[in-house]
């Protein structure tokens, strides 16, 4: 183990939440909020992370995997009785145990990192993370000596009049020396208005025994806003998303309305690409330099290349690459990937298909489980046939095949090297290289039709 463990507090139901999925779940910028909270302390140096779970235990287990170690609390008493469930996980361990709480998403590592570093420096047996607040109503208040010691935290609902007019908040994220921690801990009560064990009382007797407790201001007290509710939920996400603009801004992005642009924390985004309005990027995307992204375009865990343009276009699980031209109306279903200089037009769908470089589907077509060569072009229309009721099979359009419109390639099925199809063709037999495919009826003119009729 290293000096430093995070013990994240995640039992909790979120009973405001009104849902059936525990509160640590429900996502910010693309994750789970509880994810957000392991990355922040993985970035400060944890190397190792114990969750303690409760309600939804094994959803949370399933959702974090082999990220972290797990503890059940299986009654809800408190934050001081949640950490108690992980002294015999933490016997062995003689070093700095820092707390988190599962529904901070907004926390920084390096805010996390700069609260470690001091605590050491301070040779502190707790140190609190705390946040000033204009308005601080429903926060626990920290009480200090004159000296700027911390004497005590004191719960909204037990704090007299002189402590609630404290504007120093605690955060619910501290660092403590191990011993120290589940020494206190042994001597907490529920005797307070809730009737639970407060993590934060373990501050007051660490400071009866003049034991050092230090405090570290965080800068942006955003950072620890928790989230209790649907509408923090939604306040919360904001300011993530602004975050992530500024930071792609920062680097040379531009948006053109932040307003109307959502972005995932892990999407990446290379210089000089414009996002137009009403644009979602999600997931793992990453997009190259000098792109044209938008407008209302959604894509989630796709590669786009450099100078590639997608507007009004549907992404998912995909690769498009560079100086690519899609839209608009345009639906990339996942295993796609269109080559170098491709142009996929209106009302066009490609699902698990690879299209060659400089290849073109101008519109209405659909185009599924094909390999296409380079510089085929694709008339309006065309589809491919890709499924008989029982199995999917593919089609291939070698280099430079020319299709006519309104043509139907039942697949399994491959057209040669530079063959053409005739427009109206439904092609079921393999069409050589070079030659023209035609499978339609010749048509017939019955002179006087109509006034014969």
């Amino acid at each position: 183990m290293s000096d430093l463990l995070a013990v994240i507090l995640a039992a909790g139901k979120g009973t405001r939440m009104k849902s059936t999925l525990p509160k640590v779940l429900h996502q910010i910028g693309g994750k789970p909020m509880v994810q957000h909270v392991l990355d922040a302390a993985h970035m400060a140096g944890a190397k190792e992370k114990v969750v303690i779970v409760g309600f939804g235990a094994e959803c949370v287990e399933a959702t974090l995997g082999k990220q972290a170690e797990f503890v059940v609390q299986k009654e809800q008493l408190g934050t001081g009785h949640a950490v108690m469930q992980a002294k015999d996980f933490l016997k062995e361990f003689d070093g700095t145990v820092m707390v988190l709480c599962g529904d901070t998403p907004l926390l920084k590592g390096e805010t996390l990192e700069k609260l470690f570093a001091e605590h050491k420096a301070a040779k502190a047996s707790a140190t609190v993370l705390t946040a000033h607040m204009n308005n601080p109503t429903g926060y626990g208040r920290v009480v200090r000596d004159a000296s700027g010691q911390v004497l005590k935290i004191v719960e909204q609902k037990d704090a007299n009049s002189r402590e609630l007019a404290v504007n120093e908040i605690n955060t619910g994220i501290y660092c403590f020396e191990r011993a120290a921690l589940f020494d206190a801990l042994q001597n907490i009560n529920c005797d307070n208005m809730q009737g639970e064990y407060y993590l934060t009382d373990v501050i007051g007797i660490l400071a009866t025994t003049h034991a050092k407790v230090w405090a570290v201001s965080v800068e942006d007290y955003q950072e620890t806003l928790g989230i209790n509710s649907r509408m923090q939920l939604a306040e919360a996400e904001k300011i993530f998303r602004r975050r992530k603009l500024n930071e792609l801004m920062d680097h040379g992005v531009t948006i053109m309305d932040i307003d109307s642009t959502f972005i995932d924390q892990e999407v990446s985004i290379g210089a000089d690409t414009v996002i137009y309005p009403f644009t979602w990027i999600e997931g793992t995307t990453a997009i190259g330099e000098k792109c044209q992204i938008g407008p209302n375009s959604r894509i989630q865990n796709s590669k786009i290349g450099d100078r590639a343009t997608l507007h009004f276009t549907y992404a998912h699980d995909c690769e498009v690459g560079d100086d690519a031209v899609v839209g608009p109306y345009v639906h990339l279903r996942p295993k796609t990937v269109l080559s170098q200089g491709v142009k996929i037009g209106n009302f066009v769908e490609v699902k698990n298909s690879q299209v060659g470089v400089g290849s073109k589907i101008p519109h209405l077509s659909y185009i599924g489980d094909t390999d296409m060569g380079a510089k085929v072009n694709i008339g309006s229309g065309t589809i491919t046939v890709n499924y008989d009721g029982k199995n999917k099979n593919r089609t291939t359009i070698e280099d430079g095949a020319f299709i006519g419109c309104n043509t139907n390639l039942v697949a399994p099925v491959t057209v040669g090297k530079g063959a053409y199809v005739a427009a109206g063709s439904t092609i079921t037999k393999n069409v050589p290289a070079d030659a023209l495919g035609v499978a339609r009826s010749r048509q017939s003119n019955i002179e006087g039709w109509v006034t014969k009729k």
